[in-house]
């Protein structure tokens, strides 16, 4: 960030040492992506078969060779899932901006995250957002950064636990904007932040004020995480472990004590024993057991979106009734709450150290 540049535009300006027809340059800045999961365009049958195309040709989402999984998924599945995953994104869709759920509250995530990084580093840094899959794309952003002047960027996958499908795919994604660029930004990866004190204090603060307004006090809260198969775990995926600690975290955090909160795994895809135990059977199980009244939180998706609004808050949420249950209540994602900002805040600052120093 040494080069003085002399102020022409907006965003633009000449190198102090450089002749008056040289060309204007972007100023320089330090640019930080968070990066979600994605979201399909439309819920239309081709809008989600594009998407569920990318998703699911992703080998660190589906891991079996390509020449057995390709056949079946252009054969089988995008034949007929589009139809289903477009009929649940349709109940929880967006429909005054036009658009899923997941990017109305990513892009509010962003521009108050950009507000208060504005305010520690001035103009220094640029914020924006991308999609693993759908739009807007990693390589897009990344490219549209590079022209803005950022050399250097902060790469963060909003995932609190680190997992190979998701933290490790944002990852590669960004790798390979890196490979198509003739002069390529220095980049840095902003690891699992499920340990961060501000997260987990985010969390609680989210489940108290729940519980503040309920009626009866849930004599259950079950953390519901996205699954992955059991052999991920083998493998050195840390994923499992993690949440098991969030969990643990979220409960010392609390004040619970152990027979209050219980771990649950979510979205089994596929024929392999994933890890367990699954949460829309778990959920019926307690009611089975007697709990009449229980309390959801998906600490895994730092934004609500299909996952959560429409599978816990639909499927899993009629599983426990089904079974008995009498009140169902799920706690919303972090989203755009002031204290989960804070917390993504405090995490940018310990990664941008060295590139940027705050004005307080």
């Amino acid at each position: 960030m040494s080069d003085a540049i002399l102020k022409d535009a907006p965003g633009e300006g000449r190198l102090a040492h450089a002749p008056a027809s040289h060309p204007p340059v972007a100023r320089k800045r330090v640019g930080v992506v968070l990066a979600n999961l994605g979201t399909p365009d439309a819920t239309d049958y081709w809008s989600m078969r594009r998407y569920l195309n990318e998703f699911l040709s992703d080998q660190r989402v589906v891991d079996y060779a390509r020449w057995k999984w390709q056949p079946l998924l252009q054969t089988i599945i995008l034949t007929k899932r589009p139809f289903s995953s477009g009929k649940a994104y349709r109940s929880i869709w967006n429909t005054e901006r036009d658009e899923s759920p997941l990017l109305t509250i990513t892009r509010a995530q962003t521009e108050k995250l950009a507000a208060r990084l504005k305010a520690l580093y001035g103009d220094a840094v640029e914020v924006d957002f991308c999609m693993r899959y759908g739009n807007p794309s990693t390589i897009s952003v990344l490219e549209q950064m590079q022209a803005r002047g950022c050399e250097r960027i902060v790469f963060f996958p909003l995932y609190p636990q680190y997992g190979s499908p998701t933290t490790a795919t944002a990852n590669d994604q960004a790798f390979r904007a890196l490979m198509t660029m003739k002069w390529q930004p220095a980049i840095r990866t902003v690891p699992a932040y499920f340990e961060h004190p501000s997260y987990l204090r985010a969390l609680a603060n989210s489940v108290e004020e729940a519980y503040r307004d309920l009626a009866t006090r849930p004599s259950k809260l079950v953390a519901s995480y996205h699954g992955v198969p059991e052999r991920y775990l083998l493998e050195g995926d840390p994923y499992h472990c993690h949440c098991q600690k969030t969990t643990r975290l979220l409960r010392e955090t609390l004040g619970f004590d152990e027979e209050e909160i219980d771990t649950a795994f979510q979205s089994k895809f596929g024929p392999e024993k994933w890890v367990g135990p699954a949460t829309v059977e778990h959920v019926a199980e307690l009611a089975r057991q007697g709990h009449k009244h229980i309390a959801v939180i998906s600490p895994a998706f730092a934004s609500d979106c299909v996952e959560t609004l429409e599978e816990i808050e639909e499927e899993i949420r009629e599983s426990f009734l089904h079974a008995g249950g009498e009140t169902f209540s799920y706690i919303p994602c972090l989203n755009d709450r002031d204290d989960h900002v804070h917390a993504l805040v405090e995490v940018l600052e310990n990664e941008l150290a060295g590139w940027l120093s705050t004005s307080r």
